[in-house]
């Protein structure tokens, strides 16, 4: 699958955040680009690419843990400590952190998915000294500032409630919680609106102390600085976080065997499925075979067979969309459509029709040929920017790739051969589908919706 984060391929953002950029490779204006393995002074590991073309620098980092990390009842937490970084530190409040940043146009966020807790600075060459400086004390004197805490714990709450009349916000919870269960996975990153409102600011302390450690930093940087001043800057802005991070185990998990399915009631015109099962890790020897060929079968766009199955030939569904998900303890694929709620169920036997015949088949040579060849080729157009590559080249490390893993990636993709596709095929889809239908039941889809009540 190559992942475009447009259109339907942002529901799979749900699941995992940056996922889709461990396959990318660089622009032509990176392409010979050396990657260098940097140690500051104080013992701080980076991927680097100098590169002066701009007066720019871009960084990426990330914390191992994630929102698995959140405790059992209390899901959200990571998420809120994300928001939060930011809203002051030290002796800065939020209005005065925000104005700095503003003043020098320094672009600071922090994320969190489920497996990491990450961040990203960008800025250009002679503000780095300021915008590092408030990196640190981001990071390490966060203020969390009770009317900051409430201020976004609103925002986060409204937005918890908006996603209950949201199909594809249901359908993803519904997928997540028969897919994994109780496994932390099976949780959403937000949290709930039930978990959210108790978190409190001791909780946001425990877990940046907890988490944001030196042991399990992940940093990859592009841009203009010589690898001596960005040694120093290391070291003074992650130098002062504690030496080990204080993890909870969590264990490998598979995706629940398929085939079931799982139906939640939805007042809405358009009926939303989902549909997956258990996919492979990013570390498994057959992953790229899985990678071809789920290219081919959802995620090659207007060119996949689901697209032309379900939207050319039948016209169920204007869009449909099928990809890899991969997490440090799991994988997953999923897939993701809609269509009006009369035609659901000739939606997912077209969807199953397809998927069984490929799981038996396997694609036909023109297929993988073609598929290949796109992998192949794109790669060169995938990152056009230093803040995409410093993307990348964390999402590598995270992925436990090596260094030179972009000079290798075309004969990786060129060994796959016809056998490994179709074992692929099979493994993945052989088992048939979890599906998760979001929207009116079938016999009240010729209804219309009830007419809201009048104001007086």
């Amino acid at each position: 699958m190559t992942h475009s984060f447009a259109r339907a391929h942002r529901f799979a953002l749900s699941f995992v955040t940056g996922a889709a950029l461990a396959l990318a490779t660089v622009s032509p204006s990176h392409a010979a680009a050396k990657i260098q393995r940097l140690v500051s002074p104080g013992g701080i590991e980076a991927w680097f690419v100098q590169d002066a073309t701009v007066p720019l620098i871009a960084m990426e980092y990330s914390f191992a843990g994630g929102s698995s990390q959140d405790p059992r009842d209390k899901s959200g937490v990571a998420n809120l400590v994300a928001d939060l970084l930011d809203e002051g530190s030290g002796d800065l409040d939020s209005k005065t952190f925000h104005e700095r940043l503003d003043r020098r146009a320094i672009e600071l966020s922090f994320s969190a998915n489920r497996d990491a807790f990450r961040g990203s600075l960008r800025m250009l060459r002679d503000n780095k000294d300021e915008a590092f400086d408030l990196l640190r004390t981001a990071l390490t004197a966060p203020r969390f500032d009770t009317a900051d805490v409430e201020r976004i714990r609103a925002q986060v709450i409204s937005s918890l409630r908006r996603e209950t009349t949201n199909p594809t916000s249901l359908a993803s919870r519904k997928f997540l919680e028969t897919a994994f269960g109780d496994h932390p996975y099976g949780r959403q990153t937000n949290g709930t609106l039930e978990s959210v409102p108790a978190v409190t600011v001791a909780d946001l302390r425990e877990y940046a102390g907890r988490n944001l450690a030196k042991d399990t930093l992940k940093i990859a940087v592009v841009g203009d600085v010589d690898p001596a001043t960005l040694g120093k800057l290391l070291d003074h802005t992650f130098g002062a976080l504690p030496a080990k991070a204080g993890l909870v185990p969590i264990p490998d998990v598979e995706a629940a065997k398929p085939p079931q399915r799982a139906f939640v009631a939805l007042d809405v015109p358009q009926t939303v499925i989902t549909f997956g099962g258990p996919g492979v890790k990013r570390s498994d020897p057959n992953f790229m075979a899985a990678y071809v060929v789920n290219h081919i079968l959802g995620g090659g766009g207007l060119n996949s067979r689901l697209y032309r199955e379900v939207r050319e030939k039948r016209g169920l569904a204007y869009s449909v969309f099928e990809s890899l998900i991969w997490m440090e303890h799991s994988g997953i694929f999923i897939g993701n459509t809609g269509t009006r709620a009369d035609r659901a169920g000739d939606t997912i036997d077209a969807i199953e029709k397809e998927v069984r015949r490929i799981a038996e088949e396997g694609p036909t040579q023109k297929e993988l040929d073609e598929a290949k060849s796109y992998l192949k080729g794109s790669q060169m157009l995938a990152l056009d920017t230093s803040s995409k590559l410093a993307q990348a080249l964390l999402q590598y490390q995270q992925d436990g790739l090596p260094i030179d893993y972009i000079e290798k990636r075309n004969a990786i993709v060129d060994a796959v051969t016809m056998d490994d596709a179709k074992a692929a095929a099979k493994r993945l889809w052989g088992q048939g589908l979890l599906t998760v239908v979001v929207g009116r039941a079938p016999q009240a889809a010729a209804q219309p919706a009830a007419a809201a009540p009048k104001s007086n």
